[in-house]
This record gives C-alpha cells, sequence and structure tokens, in this order.
C-alpha cells in the first residue's frame, strides 16, 4: 500500500469534550492543543470535509458522565451533513458506532484525527482505521493526554512523551497506512462526497 500522501476527506475530533480541556484537570498545555484542533476544524469546515465529533459516554460518577457539564463537547458543530456528533461508550469510535458507516458512505479514504487521550481513545480509533483500510493522518500537535504519574514500577513520564510513544506505537513511520505531521499546517483536506441520504445516528 503507498504511504500517505492524500488529503483527508474526513477529520475525526477525538473527545473534545469539556472535563479534558477546560479547568484544573484538563491535559497539560490544552490551550494550545484546542488551538490546533479548531484550526483542523476550520480548514476542514472550509472545504466541505466530513467533520466527526466523538463524544465519550463515561460512566456514572466519571468527568464525562452523560448529562453532566463536563461530558457537553467542547467545540459544537455546525448544522449540516458534513458535520455529525457519534456518541461512544468505549476507547475505540468504531466499536459499537456507525463510525465505519458512516465514512464509507461519505467514500472516505483518507481521515485526520485528532483529540484526546493519546494512547487511550485517539490510538485504539487510529488503530482499527488502519485495520479497517483508511489511511490516518494524526498531526503531532493536535492531540494530547496527561503525565503517567511515578510508582514502583517506573519514574514519572511527562504528557508529550506518552503522547510520542503513543504515535510510534501506531506503526509510525514505518507503516505506509499512518502519517504524522508535525504541524497541523502540513494537513489538507478536500471535500467528502455528499450522501444520498441521512443516516440514523
Amino acid at each position: 500500500m503507498p504511504r500517505v500522501t492524500s488529503s483527508a476527506e474526513a477529520l475525526i475530533v477525538i473527545d473534545v469534550q469539556t472535563a479534558f480541556v477546560s479547568g484544573n484537570e484538563a491535559v497539560p498545555a490544552f490551550g494550545l492543543v484546542l488551538q490546533r484542533i479548531e484550526l483542523l476544524v476550520e480548514e476542514a469546515r472550509a472545504v466541505g470535509a466530513l467533520i466527526v465529533y466523538l463524544q465519550n459516554d463515561g460512566s456514572p460518577g466519571e468527568p464525562d458522565e452523560p448529562g453532566t457539564p463536563g461530558w457537553e463537547l467542547y467545540l459544537p458543530p455546525q448544522d449540516g451533513d458534513h458535520e455529525v456528533v457519534i456518541r461512544k461508550s468505549n476507547d475505540d469510535g468504531f466499536d459499537g458506532t456507525q463510525l465505519e458507516g458512516l465514512l464509507r458512505a461519505y467514500t472516505v479514504h483518507t481521515v485526520a484525527v485528532c483529540g484526546v487521550l493519546s494512547e487511550m481513545c485517539v490510538s485504539a480509533t487510529v488503530r482499527t482505521a488502519m485495520f479497517l483500510g483508511f489511511q490516518v493522518i494524526l498531526p503531532h500537535d493536535a492531540h494530547a493526554t496527561y503525565g503517567i504519574p511515578a510508582s514502583e514500577l517506573s519514574e514519572a513520564i511527562p504528557a508529550p512523551v506518552v503522547s510520542r510513544v503513543a504515535e510510534w506505537a501506531l506503526g509510525h513511520p514505518g507503516d505506509p497506512q499512518i502519517a504524522v505531521p508535525e504541524q497541523v499546517s502540513d494537513v489538507t483536506f478536500t471535500r467528502a462526497n455528499d450522501i444520498s441520504h441521512r443516516l440514523q445516528l
């Protein structure tokens, strides 16, 4: 399979919810990451690419428990067929959802991915996207996570290192299905094909 060279027809925004990107419990450097994600959304929206917002339904008592302020999407979608919210209850955005069917309906071949958390929902969703045959663009500056505290097993691991390891574990730079550009400015989008009917999501 050739290496990723094409523009993305879709942008998947993973779990950019109030609990994770605002306040004292936000991922480190959330302000910078949000700026990068907002740029991706603006670029995708400007050309008519499909934008999918994954919204995690946390368990009772979790910061992203449905119906709580922390569960709300921080970047609300605009009305229209090219911006869709898909709720999920597992790390993998494809697991038990209509994400694959939606991407197929729009004839998507390449997806750009951003959001949180790098080693959890971002990694799981990207891995399944690759397994399903999609090419993936994962800009380094548009996903984030928390650091790992020190324990008897290791010293503390800073959040940027955790994110970088998550990228590497996905097969970058050896796997031809994934590209990890340094900046979102290196990502381009193209319009997704319109579908003839609305999916019931």
